[in-house]
């Protein structure tokens, strides 16, 4: 095995440095085909269970958000038609917009968003300081359901949290 001198290493790194990078050869196309290479495989489809970005990355892909956020980063309803909160913002309602439907067909109701949240809130650090500050939650009707604060809670005035794990697949 011989070795590689200085002067060979930096004319062959001249030479790779003037090929066509492989970026301008693939460029995309209107209309193509998007190929995808995660960074690892899915195992855990439940963005609440793990942290791991593939997962969170492929929730928000697959499961609606009570809300989601636009191109300009700003909190727009999703799954909620919409909510209201109290003039001294301890109560917060949400109701359901028609339409969301579970994988089987059958329709997200606000008791499943309640059991979501809940169970967002025993495992995500957020969550749990929100449920913290959180008297009741609970649903109104089959479309509506109301968050009740114990306590001011910061974050929560601004809608934030509204914004986090806190799926339903529709």
């Amino acid at each position: 095995m011989s070795r590689l001198s200085r002067r060979e290493f930096l004319a062959a790194a001249s030479a790779a440095a003037l090929l066509p990078s492989p970026a301008f050869a693939q460029a995309p196309k209107r209309g193509g085909t998007l190929r995808f290479i995660p960074i690892g495989d899915l195992k855990i489809l439940d963005p609440i269970w793990t942290t791991a970005f593939i997962t969170r990355n492929h929730g928000y892909l697959v499961y609606d958000t009570l809300f989601g956020t636009d191109e300009q980063l700003q909190i727009k309803p999703q799954m909620v038609e919409h909510s209201t909160v109290s003039p001294d913002g301890m109560k917060y309602t949400f109701t359901l917009r028609d339409g969301l439907r579970w994988h089987d067909g059958q329709p997200v109701r606000s008791e499943d968003c309640v059991e979501s949240l809940k169970r967002w809130g025993k495992k995500d650090r957020f969550g749990g300081l929100l449920m913290a500050h959180t008297a009741k939650i609970a649903p109104v009707d089959q479309k509506t359901f109301t968050l009740d604060l114990a306590e001011r809670f910061g974050p929560a005035l601004d809608g934030r949290w509204v914004s986090r794990r806190t799926t339903c697949r529709s």
